[in-house]
């Protein structure tokens, strides 16, 4: 990925920024959809932010806009902004021309589904995005529960009693309580989270100077410092926590230093250290542990033997960098998401082609996540567009979940009851969550 993060993160603010689509989208004074990465200290009150409230599924079903936003007093239609939008939006590419020159081998999709019903849209909470190539930044533990990144705190939320709590906050110093071997007693300050992975009890947020800080969420304090790598291309692209085969949790830290690193979390020690030709920035590791997917500032990803580094074989297909990946839970499919507006799903039984080409509207895939029954699969563009595949009918099938603004991730519940999508827009900044559509036929009858 993009070893300078400012001016790319000007980029994406810039050009792709909902405010600047045309001047009547000014509304009271205020950009319609202005973009977080103005500085916090100049922002300024605005009536109209306050008046904004948050979106039940009651409210939608009655004709209000999910995200609050007020079309009938606009002096453009939600239809006429979409289609500016598909027109204007600026795809990110570092190798030119990549999405357009993909669109040939993309499936047609039937996008009639209906998997996820939106439940509700909260602004007490908003996420937020430091590299806009790293969209991994929101992680669900429950279908109440829910964790991600608000400038410099990792916050929780909570559906059930819509409560906001903070977490971890890395603006100052942040220090390990617990002595462990390689632990930095030192800790950090002012930590900037480019990457965050929660899991059951554990929480590990990466940073761009390739620190990485572990803290159990039934614990007070942080467990474990440490960093990665002390090179200028430090930044820490991606964290994965897993169970090992032997029942402990380990996690994969994926770097720009072209390194990928695994952590036993018991004893919190660096278990392997793998090496690649290129800046790594997403990997995944199959069900059963053996495969690890690899992608990163290369157009081919890798597939990987997880014990010893080893390629097993290339993937080709993509024609631009790629920052997203994962395992269907089956151990026989897995995704990888790219810039050149694509998601490929690869079958391990025949690596020789992607099964299928998917297509996002707007631009990169740059998050992918599939539910733990394996029944559906999420893919999320860079901004406006979370995809829904039923992936039991070929992929053939998807809902597409449309709104305004940055995702900065997305998420299943463990037991896929809720969808949880971080939006990250000044104004309009939220978390969408959307809950698993179910057909109780006895309620029918009664």
């Amino acid at each position: 990925m993009s070893q300078h993060h400012g001016d790319e993160m000007e980029y994406a603010a810039d050009d792709n920024e909902m405010a600047e689509v045309e001047e009547d989208m000014y509304f009271r004074g205020r950009a319609f959809g202005e973009s977080d990465s103005d500085d916090d200290d100049d922002y300024e009150y605005d009536p109209l932010e306050n008046r904004i409230s948050d979106t039940t599924a009651a409210e939608a079903r009655r004709g209000k806009d999910i995200q609050g936003i007020p079309w009938d007093r606009l002096s453009i239609s939600r239809e006429k902004y979409r289609q500016t939008r598909l027109e204007q939006y600026k795809n990110y590419e570092n190798i030119p021309q990549s999405g357009e020159m993909s669109e040939k081998e993309c499936k047609a999709t039937d996008k009639g589904g209906k998997y996820y019903d939106f439940w509700q849209n909260t602004r007490s909470v908003k996420s937020t995005i430091l590299h806009f190539q790293l969209r991994n930044l929101v992680w669900s533990t429950s279908k109440h529960d829910v964790y991600l990144v608000s400038n410099y705190s990792i916050v929780h939320w909570s559906s059930l009693t819509s409560k906001r709590s903070e977490i971890l906050n890395v603006s100052g110093h942040v220090a390990p309580c617990e002595k462990h071997p390689g632990s930095l007693l030192e800790g950090f300050t002012q930590t900037q989270i480019s990457t965050l992975a929660v899991r059951d009890n554990l929480l590990i947020a990466g940073g761009f100077q390739g620190e990485l800080i572990c803290k159990y969420l039934d614990r007070p304090g942080v467990s474990f410092c440490t960093r990665t790598t002390y090179e200028d291309n430090a930044i820490t692209n991606a964290v994965e926590i897993y169970e090992h085969p032997s029942g402990a949790v380990h996690f994969m830290a994926s770097n720009n230093d072209s390194g990928v690193r695994d952590f036993d979390i018991e004893r919190f020690q660096l278990s392997k250290h793998f090496c690649f030709p290129w800046p790594v920035n997403h990997t995944s590791l199959s069900p059963d542990g053996k495969l690890l997917a690899v992608v990163g500032d290369n157009p081919k990803g890798l597939l990987v033997d997880s014990q010893t580094g080893k390629t097993i074989t290339p993937l080709r297909g993509h024609l631009d960098f790629s920052f997203a990946s994962a395992w269907h839970p089956d151990g026989r499919i897995f995704a990888t998401g790219n810039q050149d507006k694509t998601c490929r799903v690869w079958d391990v039984r025949n690596l020789s082609k992607s099964v299928a080409v998917l297509k996002g509207n707007l631009g990169a895939i740059r998050s992918i996540r599939f539910t733990s029954d394996g029944q559906f699969m999420a893919m999320a563009e860079p901004a406006d567009f979370v995809h829904v595949y039923d992936t039991k009918h070929g992929f053939e099938k998807e809902q597409e979940i449309d709104f305004f603004g940055e995702i900065s991730g997305v998420s299943f519940s463990p037991d896929t009851e809720s969808l949880f999508i971080g939006v990250w827009d000044r104004t309009y900044g939220s978390l969408l969550q959307f809950n698993r559509r179910r057909n109780y036929m006895y309620l029918d009858c009664l």
